[in-house]
């Protein structure tokens, strides 16, 4: 069981988030309906994660994002998991960019994903547990947005395929799984990847950065 502090400004996807993160067995310690209020929350009773809302009042920009990155900062290792509306590849490049060096879980999903069930809980608590979590579908954004005549177009299908989910926030071994292949198979793709691309060969939060960083730095416009 997680204890999880939400904040989300829609009162009805709010109420149906409490709902379900109940059903499945988790404690909603505190739903609230701003940054400010989410802050309080998670500064009075440290949860197990927090998922929040991008764009929460007073002026819906982006200030769930930024309290996140403020939590993180007071609660080393805080784990949160971030919901965006639209896929917004410069929210995700900030939230990871601003990654506390302690750790900690971070993830960045698009609500769409929360009515995929099985999905949306197996993001939260992978992201409960440390590790990173990025939705498919900001990680497709930038890819399509890079041309054979592009980096990428250096590496073969199969190591698109690896690349994609490792921005996601996937392991060796996750990745194995989901292609159905050996996790040794998936270290040599890897391993061509990180050459073809000069990107630094790290796990974690440090990998999914360093992917991200490729990405948007042939796109800085994205």
């Amino acid at each position: 069981m997680l204890r999880i502090v939400l904040a989300e400004d829609a009162v009805l996807l709010r109420a149906g988030l409490v709902e379900l993160l109940s059903a499945v067995g988790h404690e909603v310690a505190a739903a609230v309906g701003d940054a400010d209020a989410l802050a309080r929350a998670v500064d009075a009773d440290r949860p197990d994660v927090v998922i929040t809302d991008v764009r929460m009042p007073p002026g819906f920009t982006d200030e769930g994002l930024r309290a996140a990155m403020e939590l993180r900062e007071r609660h080393p290792g805080l784990p949160v998991l971030v919901l965006s509306q639209y896929v917004a590849t410069a929210y995700a490049t900030q939230l990871f960019g601003g990654a506390a060096p302690a750790g900690g879980g971070l993830g960045y999903l698009l609500k769409d994903r929360v009515g995929e069930v099985a999905e949306f809980m197996d993001a939260l608590e992978r992201v409960a547990a440390g590790q990173t979590v990025i939705d498919p579908e900001v990680v497709r954004v930038l890819l399509r947005q890079q041309g054979a005549d592009r980096p990428l177009g250096r590496l073969t299908p199969r190591e698109r395929e690896v690349l994609a989910l490792m921005a996601e926030g996937l392991t060796n071994q996750a990745i194995a799984r989901r292609l159905t292949v050996t996790e040794a198979a998936v270290v040599k793709h890897a391993g061509g990847i990180f050459m073809k691309l000069d990107l630094d060969p790290a796990e974690g939060n440090r990998r999914v950065l360093a992917v991200l960083a490729h990405l948007r730095g042939v796109h800085p416009s994205v």
